[in-house]
């Protein structure tokens, strides 16, 4: 029988660059789910001991807050964005008709 693993693309995002196109994507395109997921997938990628440090929370209060059943608040949010590299940037939503 055939063995797969796990498709995990925290292992693949091993550079800056794929990292921002990620998030961007998902950010412009995806659900507030998917931007969870996503910021959990570059967190891991960096590091969740580093991130949880630098974001001021405990490893498994980051574990957590990324989980698909949390709810964190905006400032843990704005915390763990920071600690990654990033921020947000309001752009207008371009609507058609």
């Amino acid at each position: 029988m055939l063995e797969t693993t796990k498709f995990d693309v925290a292992e693949y995002l091993d550079n800056e660059e794929l990292r921002e196109n990620y998030l961007e994507l998902v950010a412009k395109d995806g659900t507030q789910e998917e931007l969870l997921k996503a910021i959990n997938d570059v967190a891991r990628a960096k590091g969740m001991t580093k991130t949880a440090r630098e974001a001021g929370i405990s490893r498994e209060g980051l574990y957590k807050a990324l989980s698909p059943d949390g709810n964190p608040a905006f400032s843990t949010i704005w915390n763990i964005l920071h600690s990654i590299g990033y921020t947000l940037t309001p752009t207008p939503i371009v609507r058609m008709g």
